[in-house]
């Protein structure tokens, strides 16, 4: 059984130390939350303040005033022979626009705050595969507060009836399967709520904004849209709930989903559209890839590992590999995916942040802000991304075990003779201290053997190693490699070099290795429960600020381009197959082996 060095079970929603920004003046949000850096909710406070260390001649009442969205507090020393009783109501006492009043470690009803969370395309396929799932989830292991509701908003005519039938179609009890969950289902669905309307309807806004406020029952409003709608409509969303729906006396948020842009005009016109209605810390850019598991674990294992540290730099590194695969095709999303191709879906920004995030140095602090800044500071150190670094592909038709599998162009959604890419390799470099001349391979596709995502580190060679003879003219089979498995089966192995039991010097090549369904009985959250999570606290690390979106669009805007001008044409492989011929080559003109071609001992 898996002992816990930290108690992780839910954060709490009082205590984000970066939450504070969204409480800044804006055109979203008219009034201020006056709570923030001091917050006791009756499910996260502290147990009952101590007063015995205080010196019996002084008290200290805790003044407090609204002030860019803070609470700042003064202490003043007062006369002597204060009672304890005295001393523990002023210092639990916060005086705000509303007495905000606290008495034996519980809030007060009429002054609680409450949650209401606006899934904005409710009626959309990730909305019921994902987002009302993960909120359930997130219900269930009573990490959302007290007070909350969901509201589902899309054009679909539908009731609060055919709204819960339809949420609860995709709810499990995976969290635990051994307890029956139906009970807190009821509950949950219980708390969720439908609204019809246009997205570009102030009106329609308007009355979301009444019902609303009909279930926030008098309470501090704090308010989370969550878009998931296509990125044309986006705009006409935000203004609509800025204008008609935003909270007028707590924060309010909107968490917005990929794409940002095709590239660097388009990313930038978006988010100059989306700052005429709110300030960037409003804005919750959401990448998936980041709230995975193994991704949030990175930085765990360089900076909390004296091992790894040392050796995470040119010195000891020859490449990393960031590998993605499925092994399916478009399935009838051609249509959307044929806008952006591979490169804009996947490795601009899942593998392009994993990598910053990989590359880093080391923060001043956890804080979100620390965190971002350095990410920046690696994709503005990166060169440009060359067309001769890039190998672009596209799946054909394939035959095997006696089933045809379809070409990409014979999606009926795609166009005919689209070149868009459902394949593309890239080797990109860091040009700084750290990792000068040290390649970072990224590798994308559709329709290949496998599915999986996962960083390979492959170190370099010992020099003069006494074994050599023992791996013949293949050095590359004595070369430690350190796999993390971001999915499916998330593992973090190292590959190391060992002797084979017996009487002769036989060497085999063996993996460290921590199989995290193996060493860990609690199942792994999915991403979309950390990250809504992490917007309701207003957490941002693992959220992408528009500096980062900038740097990251300018290195690949300018081959899409030119992929784009040139009509080059791709490489076809067959459906299920490891990709195009062309990523091998690529791979070695940097000397590198894919590393996911290896044996089976990898799984």
């Amino acid at each position: 059984m898996a002992t816990s060095l930290y108690s992780t079970h839910c954060r709490s929603l009082a205590t984000s130390s970066s939450s504070s920004a969204s409480f800044q003046p804006s055109p979203f949000s008219s009034n201020l939350a006056y709570l923030q850096r001091v917050t006791f909710s009756h499910r996260f406070l502290a147990s009952k303040v101590s007063l015995k260390s205080q010196p019996p001649s002084y008290k200290i009442p805790v003044h407090t005033q609204q002030q860019e969205g803070a609470v700042a507090a003064s202490v003043t020393p007062v006369e002597n022979g204060t009672s304890h009783k005295q001393l523990n109501a002023e210092l639990l006492s916060v005086k705000s626009p509303k007495e905000y009043v606290v008495e034996d470690g519980f809030e007060k009803d009429e002054n609680e705050s409450t949650v209401s969370i606006t899934v904005v395309g409710a009626s959309g396929d990730l909305a019921k595969k994902k987002i009302f799932p993960a909120l359930f989830a997130l219900y269930y292991e009573d990490c959302l507060p007290k007070h909350f509701t969901i509201f589902g908003y899309a054009r679909s005519k539908m009731t609060d009836a055919e709204l819960r039938n339809m949420v609860s179609r995709t709810l499990t009890c995976r969290i635990d399967k051994r307890e029956n969950c139906n009970e807190k289902m009821e509950q949950f669905l219980k708390r969720c709520f439908y609204h019809s309307g246009q997205y570009d309807s102030q009106e329609n806004f308007a009355v979301l904004d009444k019902k609303l406020k009909e279930q926030e029952g008098g309470r501090t409003s704090n308010r989370l849209f969550y878009l998931s709608i296509p990125p044309n409509i986006f705009i006409d969303a935000v203004k609509c709930a800025s204008l008609s729906a935003s909270s007028g006396n707590g924060w309010t948020r909107v968490i917005v989903e990929k794409p940002f842009g095709r590239d660097s005009e388009s990313s930038a016109a978006l988010t100059k559209s989306l700052k005429q209605y709110l300030t960037e810390d409003q804005i919750f850019r959401i990448d998936h890839y980041l709230g995975k598991e193994l991704v949030e674990n990175l930085s765990v294992l360089r900076f909390s590992n004296l091992i790894f540290e040392p050796l995470w730099s040119r010195q000891y590194i020859r490449n990393v590999q960031l590998i993605f695969s499925e092994d399916f095709g478009t399935e009838g999303r051609g249509g959307y995916f044929d806008h952006y191709g591979i490169i804009r879906d996947i490795m601009q920004n899942h593998l392009l942040q994993i990598l910053a995030l990989f590359a880093m140095e080391t923060p001043v602090s956890l804080d979100a802000e620390d965190i971002r800044n350095e990410k920046v500071k690696v994709l503005r150190s990166m060169r440009p991304l060359q067309l001769e670094d890039v190998v672009i592909g596209q799946y054909k038709s394939h035959t095997r075990g006696g089933v045809t599998y379809p070409a990409y162009v014979d999606d009926k959604t795609v166009p005919v003779g689209s070149l868009t890419p459902t394949f593309a390799a890239a080797a990109l470099f860091i040009d700084n201290a750290r990792w000068d001349g040290v390649p970072f391979l990224m590798k994308a596709g559709k329709a290949l053997h496998s599915k999986g995502a996962e960083i390979r580190v492959q170190f370099r060679h010992v020099p003069g190693n006494l074994y050599n003879r023992n791996f013949g003219a293949d050095l590359d089979r004595a070369t430690n490699e350190l796999v993390i498995r971001v999915q499916p089966d998330e593992a973090i192995y190292l590959k190391i070099n060992n002797k084979v039991p017996g009487l002769g010097m036989k060497l085999d090549r063996s993996n460290l290795n921590l199989h995290y369904a193996a060493r860990y009985s609690k199942e792994i959250p999915d991403a979309y429960e950390r990250l809504l999570l992490d917007a309701i606290e207003g957490e941002r690390r693992l959220f992408i600020r528009s500096d980062e979106l900038d740097a990251a669009w300018s290195l690949f805007t300018p081959v899409l381009k030119e992929l784009e001008e040139k009509k080059i044409i791709p490489e076809y492989y067959p459906y299920g197959s490891r990709g195009p011929v062309g990523a091998h080559y690529l791979a070695a003109r940097y000397n590198v082996r894919w590393g996911d071609l290896g044996s089976d001992i990898d799984r």
